[in-house]
């Protein structure tokens, strides 16, 4: 335990309102409230309703609160507790202790870099042909599209390619409405989301449909792989021909299925909806904000480009040239730095605690949030501007323990090198794809749900027919 003599008094933010705290700025003005809590301390008493929470503005105390005293904050809080509701018991929201630990070490090599290489290319496929069939010179939804991607992506990289197309049709119509649903759920009252209410009632439907078809997707991984034997008999090699039959077709969710020590169906399904909206929300959004820079800053744009005229030239990407894509990935990184994707986290103090001379008293919630500590000026000088140049070798040591977008410690994003994968493969194959894009709306104003999404973005993208720039600006050619 951080143990003080005497803990200082915890400043309370200014602008709470009886009954209800702080709760009008979170729902209103939820990121400058967030941001403007560095002014009054290290770490700042707000009130949720009656119930008071501890804001962690520090990005060194919020390391202790993650890796150093991580025993003495669970996962635990308001959001998480909402969460729990709709993912049960996955990895996200699971408690910690034995099971956490447990089903931690069972995903692992799931997400290990050797192991996510055997889905690259099969993820590319995917991907370069959803983007191709877009139609040029048509304003699309780029927030939309980018959550469409991510989760096709996904799922051929969690359950394979034969995953049956109706499954896969089913999936992409119902997260988004799942989505919205759970999103709906964090931000309202307990008592409420447990009330007969029609929105309630839809959104528990629907949950129970996306375990359905997570069985389905299940049983067929588990059913022996059709024409596996017909490729047997013909290779004169029935071992090795069914082996290299099942490993294209089977994907990372096969690393649970074949375990061990398995789970139950329950906490498969559990796992399997973690992992689907993780994949989903932060990095659908993600692209999206990187999409919308790259319009604003066309010196951005031409290097992308000419880093992929460089790696690819004439040919499609494939998934050995991502380690060769260094600005993309500052780009991505950048993207992810300025607009979170995550604002607001929260852990439970187990015990009497003192964090930065400060006292947090047992089963209070503690609050960090990845967008106020990147951007802090502190670590990150003009925080509001989109310079993928911070993350060059000579600069990026100074932001080192402020980047903090996939967690830390034990508990630390499991997916995080899945994620770099499908960020670079998803943005490298729309550059590849489309010649230009322009934004169709206005620009987008950020949105504090369960990640700081775009409220509006609207982007075209021109054909290479439409796409001549004056300056003769060389285009990349079509993936």
């Amino acid at each position: 335990m951080s143990t003080q003599a005497s803990p200082t008094p915890t400043p309370t933010a200014p602008g709470g309102l009886p009954l209800i705290g702080h709760a009008h700025h979170l729902a209103r003005t939820p990121l400058p409230f967030m941001t403007s809590l560095r002014e009054h301390g290290s770490v700042v008493r707000i009130n949720i309703g009656p119930t008071p929470a501890y804001v962690v503005t520090d990005p060194a105390l919020t390391r202790r609160v993650l890796v150093t005293d991580a025993a003495h904050y669970t996962k635990g809080g308001k959001i998480i507790d909402a969460l729990r509701v709709f993912f049960g018991d996955g990895l996200a929201t699971v408690a910690d202790g034995d099971t956490h630990l447990r089903n931690r070490r069972l995903m692992q090599p799931m997400f290990n870099k050797a192991h996510i290489a055997t889905r690259g290319e099969a993820m590319a496929a995917q991907v370069r042909e959803m983007v191709a069939a877009w139609p040029a010179g048509r304003p699309r939804d780029v927030y939309a599209d980018m959550n469409d991607i991510t989760l096709a992506a996904f799922l051929v990289a969690l359950f394979g390619t034969d995953l049956p197309p109706h499954l896969r049709t089913e999936f992409t119509a119902l997260m988004p409405a799942i989505m919205k649903g759970t999103i709906r759920q964090t931000v309202l009252p307990s008592w409420i989301t447990r009330l007969p209410l029609p929105a309630n009632r839809a959104h528990a439907r629907r949950v129970a449909r996306l375990r359905a078809l997570i069985d389905q997707a299940i049983d067929h991984r588990s059913a022996p792989h059709p024409g596996v034997a017909a490729e047997a008999a013909a290779a004169g090699c029935p071992h090795a021909a069914a082996a290299r039959a099942a490993d294209e077709a089977d994907g990372l969710f096969s690393t649970l299925l074949n375990a061990e020590d398995p789970l139950t169906r329950q906490q498969l399904q559990d796992e399997a909806i973690t992992l689907l909206t993780g994949a989903i929300e932060t990095t659908g959004t993600t692209l999206a904000w990187t999409l919308y820079e790259i319009t604003r800053n066309p010196e951005v744009e031409r290097r992308l480009r000419a880093e992929l005229d460089a790696v690819c030239r004439d040919r499609p990407l494939r998934y050995d040239d991502l380690e060769q894509l260094t600005y993309a990935r500052r780009v991505l990184q950048e993207a992810i730095r300025k607009y979170g994707p995550a604002w607001m986290v929260t852990r439970t103090a187990t015990q009497d605690m003192v964090l930065g001379g400060h006292r947090i008293p047992a089963g209070a919630d503690v609050v960090w949030s990845p967008y106020l500590h990147q951007h802090d000026p502190a670590h990150f000088p003009d925080a509001d501007a989109f310079d993928p140049d911070r993350w060059t070798p000579q600069r990026a040591p100074a932001t080192r323990g402020s980047f903090l977008a996939f967690g830390d410690g034990r508990r630390k994003c499991i997916g995080e090198n899945f994620a770099w994968a499908e960020l670079q493969i998803i943005l490298a194959t729309v550059l590849r794809t489309w010649p230009r894009f322009t934004l169709a709306s206005r620009p987008p104003r950020p949105q504090a749900v369960v990640t700081v999404k775009p409220d509006n973005l609207t982007l075209t993208f021109h054909a290479r027919s439409e796409a001549a720039r004056p300056g003769g600006e060389r285009q990349a050619a079509a993936g």
